[in-house]
């Protein structure tokens, strides 16, 4: 446990915490929304600070992040709690775990002892270039991820954030000198579906996105297709097309759903539809489009889009080809976007 920094104190000891878009006031004792920030004695502290209910070594592309030190591992670092309640989560168990209505969330069973000193020597000892905060949503527990990052940053370690895209500007500023790459949830494209299914507010997440670009970090945008819910051909457009107005350059992966949690009522995601998706992209305008939760090596390749030739070509989360020089297709020169280094 520690005290966290993204809040202010209000009266009769109550706070409002900073690090998310829904600016909890929470009264003394209580936690907020995500149930890993409480209020002890008019100060919020952070009940998960240290503690990672999972943490692995992952290929890069499963985050996923396909321009960003491609083929290269991550090691990935959640902890429990969440600011959403997706019903479709495929981390449930420790997404919603500290959901608890405000009382103190059990610190044995929120996960292993990790230090931001023990997950950094683990990265210099196996040889890995970045860390990753995922499995749960990061901006809950930003000074965790903060601290790691202070030590790693030293030692020329990068910062990742998968997240729902809910920071806000005060934690994006917060998090600005130590995350390096977002890969952002839209989850949909209308408040309905938001308030439906994930029990929360799109408008922030749009904000935070186009926040994220204009600050110059690279950026990735992933979208869950859930049958009957968000895969109708005019929101696909919709997003498509949002993101297109921010950058063509941005690549946009398109997920499938299988049922889990509360939505095992429904099928998977028809590979025909990730096809539709895939192409109402490209159609847009977008220059980089993949699909993923599906085993399909066209649509996940990387091809250049000035002459069309495939650059680097990937199996599931396994990159088989890279032929990028020096940021650049090998045959037409053309720059392509991402960090590649």
């Amino acid at each position: 446990m520690r005290e966290a920094t993204l809040y202010t104190k209000k009266t009769d000891k109550a706070v409002e915490c900073s690090a998310c878009a829904w600016r909890c006031r929470i009264a003394e004792g209580k936690t907020g929304v995500c149930g890993v920030r409480q209020n002890i004695g008019g100060k919020l502290f952070l009940l998960v600070y240290g503690r990672a209910v999972s943490a692995n070594i992952d290929p890069i592309e499963k985050k996923p992040l396909y321009h960003f030190l491609p083929g290269e591992k991550i090691f990935s670092i959640g902890t429990i709690g969440c600011n959403f309640g997706c019903e479709f989560c495929q981390n449930f168990d420790i997404s919603q775990a500290s959901r608890a209505g405000g009382a103190e969330i059990d610190v044995v069973k929120s996960g292993d002892e990790l230090s931001p000193e023990e997950a950094v020597n683990f990265c210099i000892e196996h040889r890995i270039p970045a860390i990753a905060f995922t499995y749960n949503e990061p901006a809950i527990f930003a000074e965790y991820a903060v601290e790691v990052m202070r030590l790693a940053k030293s030692h020329g370690i990068k910062g990742v954030f998968v997240s729902n895209g809910y920071e806000t500007p005060e934690a994006l500023d917060f998090l600005a000198p130590f995350i390096d790459a977002y890969n952002i949830d839209l989850k949909g494209f209308t408040e309905k579906y938001y308030q439906k299914i994930c029990k929360t507010k799109l408008a922030p997440v749009i904000a935070t996105i186009q926040e994220i670009f204009r600050r110059g970090v690279w950026l990735e945008i992933t979208t869950l297709l859930v049958p009957g819910e968000n895969d109708s051909e005019g929101e696909l457009r919709n997003i498509a097309g949002f993101i297109r107005n921010i950058s063509p350059n941005i690549p946009w992966h398109l997920s499938a759903f299988y049922p889990t949690y509360q939505m095992t009522d429904r099928p998977a995601t028809a590979p025909e539809s990730l096809t539709k998706a895939y192409q109402i992209g490209k159609e847009a305008g977008l220059r980089y489009v993949y699909t993923g939760n599906i085993s399909d090596m066209e649509m996940s390749k990387t091809i250049c889009p000035k002459c069309n030739e495939v650059l680097i070509e990937r199996h599931g989360f396994s990159v088989q080809k890279n032929i990028l020089e020096d940021n650049s297709c090998p045959y037409c020169r053309e720059e392509i976007s991402g960090v590649w280094r």
